[in-house]
């Protein structure tokens, strides 16, 4: 293929929010083709924001590759505020924030239910009249079969009822039932489709033990050990001081931390699902390749040789192979991956060629019934030949040639419909 589809899409805003486009380096683009190539995933639950363990986010996400997010029950509603007068809901609205801020750093994605974080409870059963249990619990079987996570890890145990706060030990409740339910094609929710989750874990440590040394003496034949203390030569940072960065976005519970370096282990006990036979491997017994979908086969033997082959000092060269596979991704006949996988080589087939397209407006704020100016800003830094075929605001157009490190710009004037939503952004 010698054309390469790019399309525009603006849509109108009530808050045009100017970001400048991410431009990624080679070492971040390979890391980008490395997750491409990996069909894992990963799901994190736990009650509230600032409960997820970001070493372990970020070791599976950005280490394993895997597709990983957290799913706080709450959004913290219900704490303390140690930046502003927001409580209650505006707090809820803060601390949301500061969770997607996290996982923009650690690699994760961000998932919320409807359970209300209404402060200390003492005890489960307070916790889930209180949310409504089954309205809950039919938020986390949703999540989990739109996610459709191969693993999940729970921060908080189900056997801690009356020991702890009663939104933790609900949080492992829930998850617990949901691991079934969630299988189950007799329990309709929402048009979802049953999806088997095929291991479970409790992100333990020697806290939830009492000591170091009755850590140490515990049984450990149904744990998985995991140093998050990994090394990125591609960003200059260790595992752990991206979760400390991740973990310093919870600005409003004063959080923050420069990191740790060096040797970090984290332990995983096996609540439901088979053991690994091979404890350093998580994913035992799970297809993670692209053999895992009907079609996969000849993507996985060209990303295979994007992979092996990506030269760091011309990112652009892996584009005819990228646009091959792309081809074929877009023609698989699984739904899910199919938009996963299609979303993420778009960008990796933009971030090669170093193409920077930015839109930009002259006011920082809009209604649905304003006029505003816009100017977009298009080039392509590759040698590899591009055709802006289309965007799209209220009319288009299209069918240029974005010729090498040459600047493509457009002026246009836009009037924001009156029947736009407001956006949430």
């Amino acid at each position: 293929m010698k054309r390469i589809l790019f399309i525009l899409f603006v849509f109108g805003f009530s808050v045009i929010n100017a970001q400048a486009p991410k431009k990624k380096n080679s070492g971040e683009i390979y890391q980008s083709i490395q997750k491409l190539n990996f069909l894992g995933t990963v799901l994190y639950l736990a009650a509230h924001p600032d409960d997820e363990n970001t070493r372990m986010i970020s070791y599976f996400s950005n280490h394993m590759h895997a597709r990983t997010a957290y799913l706080s029950l709450t959004r913290g509603d219900g704490g303390q505020n140690l930046i502003g007068p927001e409580i209650r809901e505006l707090l809820g609205v803060i601390r949301t924030n500061e969770l997607l801020q996290a996982r923009r750093i650690d690699g994760g994605e961000q998932f919320f239910t409807r359970a209300n974080d209404f402060g200390y409870s003492k005890h489960p059963d307070e916790t889930l009249e209180i949310w409504n249990e089954k309205e809950v619990l039919n938020d986390v079987v949703r999540i989990i079969r739109n996610f459709q996570p191969d693993i999940i890890i729970n921060r908080f145990k189900e056997e801690s009822a009356g020991k702890t706060h009663g939104h933790h030990t609900s949080s492992a409740m829930l998850s617990v039932k949901a691991f079934d339910l969630s299988a189950n094609k007799d329990y309709h929710i929402n048009n979802t489709n049953p999806w088997e989750i095929k291991r479970m874990f409790f992100n333990t440590s020697w806290w939830f033990y009492g000591s170091k040394e009755k850590f140490e003496k515990a049984d450990k034949s149904k744990m998985m050990s995991f140093d998050t203390g990994v090394y990125f030569p591609s960003s200059g940072l260790s595992n752990t001081e991206i979760a400390s960065l991740s973990r310093s976005m919870h600005k409003s519970q004063g959080f923050g931390s420069t990191g740790s370096r060096g040797s970090e282990m984290e332990y995983l006990k096996l609540i439901k699902g088979e053991m690994p036979d091979d404890k350093a491997n998580i994913f035992e017994g799970i297809n993670t390749t692209w053999t895992r979908i009907k079609g996969g086969n000849k993507i996985k033997e060209i990303l295979d040789g994007v992979e092996k082959n990506f030269d760091f000092k011309n990112p652009s060269a892996s584009i005819p192979d990228l646009v091959k596979a792309y081809s074929l991704i877009i023609n698989i006949e699984d739904n899910y991956w199919r938009k996963i996988k299609e979303k993420q080589i778009k960008e990796i087939i933009a971030d090669c060629a170093g193409l920077y397209l930015e839109v930009v407006s002259d006011s920082p704020n809009a209604i649905p019934g304003d006029k505003i100016k816009l100017k977009m800003e298009l080039i392509n830094r590759s040698l590899q030949k591009m055709y802006l075929i289309s965007y799209t605001i209220n009319n288009g157009f299209g069918n240029t040639l974005v010729h090498q490190n040459k600047n493509l710009e457009y002026n246009l004037k836009v009037n924001l419909k009156d029947y736009l939503s407001i956006s949430e952004t």
